[in-house]
């Protein structure tokens, strides 16, 4: 399963070659404007996508994507959860990983401290949905932007400082 994916360079032959010998069995974008990629793997592995229901119009994929949105249930048992930020992001649980996934929600800019992206409504629905995921058994949350692998305590302490105002 390939989340929100770049695609490597044409010559990262290495990376290439990783992914041909285990390719991957979908692609799931969890952001409108995290659509990246999803298009170039959808063709050279042949998979079903997943993503958000609106989409920039200047940034459409090609690909018709799968709907996802909180408490459906994807392949490889990934959970879509509810960030609060009003930003159309659905981040990801990965049980079996034992991790939480998303797009901007947190982010870990300079000097890689997990923080809660700011968002209008910050206190009012995004502190309590983040909250309500730390009844999810999870050990690592993973981000796109900054530092990508934190573990709990980390998400814990994003919680009660201020957002990420970027």
């Amino acid at each position: 399963m390939l989340l929100d994916p770049l695609a490597p360079a044409a010559d990262a032959r290495v990376l290439w070659e990783r992914l041909d010998a285990r390719p991957p069995t979908a692609v799931v974008v969890l952001k409108p404007d995290h659509v990246r990629d999803v298009d170039l793997f959808v063709r050279r592995y042949g998979v079903r996508a997943f993503g958000p229901r609106l989409f920039f119009r200047w940034d459409l994929p090609e690909t018709e994507l799968q709907f996802i949105e909180p408490g459906s249930v994807l392949p490889g048992k990934l959970v879509p959860v509810y960030d609060g930020r009003g930003r159309n992001e659905t981040p990801l649980w990965l049980p079996e990983q034992r991790a939480l996934v998303f797009a901007d929600a947190l982010t870990a800019p300079e000097g890689g401290e997990l923080r809660v992206w700011a968002s209008p409504s910050y206190q009012t629905r995004a502190l309590p949905a983040l909250r309500a995921l730390l009844e999810l058994p999870f050990e690592q949350v993973i981000v796109s932007h900054g530092e990508p692998v934190h573990n709990r305590a980390a998400f814990e302490r994003a919680l009660e400082i201020a957002p990420w105002k970027g």
